[in-house]
């Protein structure tokens, strides 16, 4: 592993690099509470086909990092993500899992001569999700600790106890037997650098996504579907176990993207890349071919 820094957009942020840097550019994003080296497991696999790019998003680890909730709508950390693919050389592939899957979706969407592949792993498309949170049923269920995550004052009930209240929702309903020794206190280490874990909550603070109450519905406004397209070949894999997403939050992602390729990783939940690495990557090479 290599460490690099890379100005963007003005600012500073830092990226873990894996393999040759004249293999393909592969740009791996991160979701929530995790940070760049969440990609090691899987970037070991995939460095001798790809240059492996896992950068710390805005908010995380050792990037940039500003106050107010208005710097991490997903705008702009698709913006810092685009400025990236253009230093590595863009088009790239572009990898995300949970909030980074968010992004990676923001760059397929709105900066597509960006992106030539699109991989998602246990994330989700804004408007499948948004629906499926907004009906009331299961989804709405699993997603209720987003408004817990959106009261002020939550980064500071979740880092009492040495983090303990963040493993515990980490770990809720799913395996977490991954996460000990020196990989926690690495884990650590990252929440607790100055103003980080507040940071990554401001994300779910800046997203304009609503969650109902189970049992109730939201109404939502008209959506232009056609500026929410993915053109590009798009692999989705899916540990099938995940109780944060389930599978109705994929529903219709078809219509989303055109050239979608889906596959189930059967004894692997949210936290696919890191309990089933190895078997990801085979899915990866064969989709790439």
């Amino acid at each position: 592993m290599e460490e690099r820094w890379f100005t963007l957009n003005g600012e500073t942020f830092f990226a873990r690099t894996w393999g040759d840097p004249s293999l393909p550019p592969l740009l791996m994003l991160h979701g929530f509470p995790e940070y760049s080296g969440a990609w090691e497991e899987l970037a070991l696999e995939l460095q001798d086909q790809f240059y492996c790019v896992a950068p710390d998003q805005r908010g995380y680890g050792q990037s940039y990092c500003p106050e107010g909730v208005e710097n991490y709508r997903t705008g702009v950390l698709a913006s810092d993500m685009a400025a990236l693919a253009r230093e590595l050389g863009a088009p790239v592939t572009v990898m995300g899992h949970d909030w980074g899957a968010s992004v990676a979706y923001g760059l397929a969407m709105f900066f597509p001569d960006l992106v030539s592949r699109l991989i998602i792993a246990n994330g989700v498309h804004p408007v499948p999700f948004q629906r499926a949170m907004a009906a009331g049923g299961a989804q709405s269920e699993a997603s209720q600790y987003i408004n817990a995550l959106r009261r002020a004052g939550s980064e500071d009930y979740l880092a009492r106890d040495d983090f303990g209240k963040l493993l515990q929702l980490f770990s809720a309903h799913m395996d977490l037997s991954w996460l000990s020794g020196e990989k926690l206190a690495e884990y650590k280490t990252e929440w607790g650098r100055t103003g980080r874990l507040k940071a990554m909550i401001n994300w779910y603070r800046a997203s304009t996504l609503v969650v109902a109450d189970p049992g109730e519905t939201v109404a939502l406004a008209p959506m232009d579907v056609s500026r929410l397209q993915v053109t590009c070949p798009h692999l989705l894999t899916w540990g099938i176990e995940d109780t944060a997403l389930l599978p109705m939050s994929r529903e219709g992602l078809d219509a989303f993207a055109n050239d979608l390729t889906v596959v189930e990783i059967e004894g692997a939940d949210h936290w696919v890349l890191h309990q089933k690495a190895r078997e990801v990557a085979e899915v990866v090479r064969e989709w790439v071919g």
